[in-house]
């Protein structure tokens, strides 16, 4: 759907165009990325965005079962939305071959029919501390690096306590930040009783599956609704019949307006991780060693899955969440290698670090004081270069082996019966806890399925890992079965306790250390285990003294070099803000992504033979309509998803997008291809948010599922579009701003 846009316009874009790096703490926004944002199209305050005092969006944002995903609160009952991958695994526990709400979509039309999400909770924050002065006066620069670790974490535990006391429904997250030189504590107060509402088809909410994961254009209706809930005196509770929707400080009104090229747009969520500051060092080890590793283990088992799950409708139900959560990231390492190599992101961090160090040794006390960060960074990742691929094999094989998994559960109770297999209650305790986790893993488990991962995988670190850096129990599998895995895995199945539930419980009944120890699954999972902890953990940390201690001082010497520059902390899992403008991007040679998809464009990809691209009877029909009503734009078309050059990462998946009037335009779902590179290197060129448009999640809603009572929930913001004249005006006047600040 390609605007006709005047020159005046086109210029202003121009000028906005480039993706705007940050993901910005909410307590520094004011003094940091007020003005800016004004510049772009904001029209309320930092205040309005972050408040102790009163109620502001950080009360309306929730962070999903500590900071996996994120929601947004909706409506003055509870009612929450975040993405519909997000949801999934709720989802899919519900669903069955009898009621497969994967494929046919959930929805509850009265409260009576929501249904309880066990485990899942959400986090509201409460507020941000900078305690940075507290800690620092603990440390000095007489400390070895595991003694200031010790004390920075003593200090964390009495921080955390002292902000949370007794309070069951509250707690702390004590963050370091840019890599050592601050220090935060967030507070946040916790909901327990979080419950279903409605989720689209997969043929919907995961429309384009694997092949259009990471990738723009997009006709993805990701997204899924919850609702909070809270107890009657307006406490959080855990789950009770007598509870009652969630009352917020603050909720999203949600716009019908729709977005345009070089519209505000805002992203408040919990960006999983970004590193960076990730030096050459690191950024060659990554490309040599540890991401070709992870998609090669990755696409071993994708196959497997696929492979059962073909077979099998219940597989395929049963393993659904399992598949996506492993598929995501396999394609996510595939495209970061390939940016960090097209776009020269090694060459860069080099150049970055020689004009660093070129800075530092001009002046005896910079030198003195940071002149060996990277000699420091140099050494430590050349150590960590001898056990890179032997851990990373560890994590994603051996530990990919749900049978080793659900052994390390079981550790606690090994070690009891060890010290004392005669203390009754103690030993109790620990069969609670194993009869506990075993419910929770055998619910859904495929025991042929992971036999044959399990031997796969153990096959693989046998293969590419260095001899002397394999698990001992690669020695009996050599000896006893002749390296022949398939043999091995097919005895562990057929004798642990830890592939069958029966056999389990029998055990839990007359717990003895003698069948433990004798048992073949419990031999695999310790031999991995220790070998992890006495010989790579011990490896890899002596490595990453150095590495921290050499970014810390890198980091510090950036900061003090270019003191002007708007810095920010990489992602760590804390609520952040991040701005730009919605607009459309060149990928590359002959190429050009317009900034929305719209419905004719799910119709195009539409093919019944590819599961991914399955298009149901009704919503073809609806579609081929045209019968989109208030949820249509000017021209009539119904807007799927759009772009914009916000900074998003993992875990900002089901984050609100926000205009200027913070209203709510969109939910973020994803990143684009071209930019992968960016949790590393963060390209301003390429890099793009994907998000649904909040038309479409409510077309769906109220046309599709037929649930227009959870839309009438919500406060609707519809006002006039600006008059074409109007809008080239002021394009023109902050056109004329921004070429006269330039020029100054």
């Amino acid at each position: 759907m390609k605007k006709s846009l005047s020159l005046a316009v086109l210029l202003l874009i121009a000028i906005s165009s480039q993706a705007h790096e940050g993901m910005w703490l909410l307590n520094k926004i004011k003094q940091v990325n007020e003005a800016e944002m004004r510049e772009l199209g904001f029209k309320l305050t930092a205040e309005d965005i972050y408040s102790i005092n009163q109620a502001s969006m950080k009360d309306a944002v929730a962070r999903l079962g500590g900071g996996f995903c994120t929601g947004e609160i909706v409506s003055s009952e509870g009612l929450m939305l975040t993405n519909h991958h997000c949801g999934y695994d709720a989802i899919q526990g519900f669903s069955s071959v009898e009621h497969d709400y994967l494929t046919d979509g959930f929805w509850a039309m009265t409260r009576d029919q929501e249904l309880v999400v066990p485990g899942l909770y959400v986090s509201f924050l409460d507020r941000i501390e900078d305690v940075t002065g507290k800690v620092m006066a603990e440390l000095n620069d007489g400390m070895s690096e595991e003694e200031r670790e010790a004390k920075i974490g003593e200090l964390a535990r009495t921080l955390v306590q002292e902000a949370t006391g007794d309070d069951p429904n509250k707690s702390a997250n004590f963050k370091t930040m840019f890599e050592g030189n601050e220090f935060y504590l967030f507070i946040y107060t916790d909901y327990r009783d979080v419950r279903l509402v409605g989720a689209p088809p997969e043929s919907i909410g995961k429309y384009g599956g694997d092949t259009d994961n990471w990738m723009w254009p997009r006709h993805t209706g990701d997204f899924s609704m919850f609702r909070v809930y809270m107890g009657p005196d307006g406490t959080p509770a855990e789950f009770s019949a007598d509870n009652v929707p969630f009352k917020p400080r603050w909720h999203f009104p949600v716009s019908l307006n729709g977005v345009k090229e070089g519209d505000f747009a805002m992203v408040m969520g919990f960006p999983g991780s970004t590193d960076r500051f990730l030096s050459s060092h690191g950024v060659e080890l990554a490309l040599d060693v540890e991401q070709p590793s992870r998609v090669k283990i990755r696409g071993e088992k994708l196959d497997i899955y696929k492979k059962h799950m073909d077979a099998d409708p219940a597989t395929r139900i049963m393993y659904a969440s399992k598949y996506a959560s492993v598929s995501n990231y396999w394609k996510y390492f595939i495209g970061q290698q390939r940016g960090l190599k097209r776009l020269k992101v090694y060459d860069k961090k080099k150049a970055q670090e020689e004009e660093l160090m070129a800075w530092i040794a001009k002046d005896a006390d910079r030198q003195a004081k940071y002149g060996e960060f990277n000699t420091l960074l140099e050494n430590g990742y050349t150590e960590r270069a001898k056990f890179e691929k032997a851990a990373t094999y560890m994590q994603e094989a051996a530990f990919g082996s749900e049978m080793i998994l659900m052994g390390f559960r079981t550790f606690g109770l090994l070690n009891q019966l060890r010290e004392d297999e005669k203390d009754a209650e103690k030993v109790a305790a620990q069969v609670a806890r194993v009869q506990a986790a075993a419910d929770d893993f055998f619910k859904e488990y495929d025991a042929d399925i992971d036999q044959e991962v399990t031997a796969a995988m153990f096959r693989m670190i046998h293969d590419d890992v260095a001899r002397d850096l394999q698990p001992s129990v690669m020695d009996d599998i050599e000896k006893k079965y002749k390296s022949n895995f398939d043999a091995w895995a097919e005895k562990v199945f057929a004798t642990s306790i830890l592939t069958d539930k029966a056999r389990l419980e029998a055990f839990l009944a007359k717990p003895k250390l003698k069948t433990m120890e004798k048992d073949l699954g419990v031999q695999a999972m310790e031999s991995c285990l220790m070998h992890y902890r006495a010989v790579l953990g011990p490896a890899l940390s002596m490595a990453d003294g150095d590495i921290g201690k050499g970014y810390r001082l890198m980091v510090a010497a950036m900061r003090q070099m270019d003191p002007d520059h708007k810095w920010y902390p990489n992602a760590n899992s804390t609520i952040r803000m991040t701005y730009g403008t919605v607009g459309s991007y060149e990928p590359g040679d002959a190429m050009f992504y317009d900034y929305v998809t719209t419905a004719d464009g799910i119709l195009e990809k539409e093919d019944n033979t590819n599961p991914e691209f399955v298009v149901p009877k009704q919503l073809h029909d609806m579609l081929k309509a045209h019968d989109y009503g208030r949820y249509a734009d000017e021209s009539g078309e119904l807007v799927v998803c759009f772009i914009s050059n916000n900074d998003i990462t993992g875990g900002n998946s089901g984050s609100p997008v926000i205009n200027g009037n913070g209203e709510l335009i969109g939910i973020a779902f994803d990143g684009n291809w071209e930019a992968m590179s960016g949790d590393i290197a963060f390209e301003p060129e390429l890099q793009r948010t994907i998000s649904v448009d909040i038309r479409y999640v409510l077309w769906v809603i109220d046309k599709y599922a037929g649930a227009g009572h959870l839309v009438k929930e919500m406060d609707l913001v519809i006002g006039q579009p600006e008059e074409p004249a109007k809008a080239e005006a002021e394009a023109k006047e902050d056109m004329k701003k921004e070429v006269e600040k330039v020029a100054n």
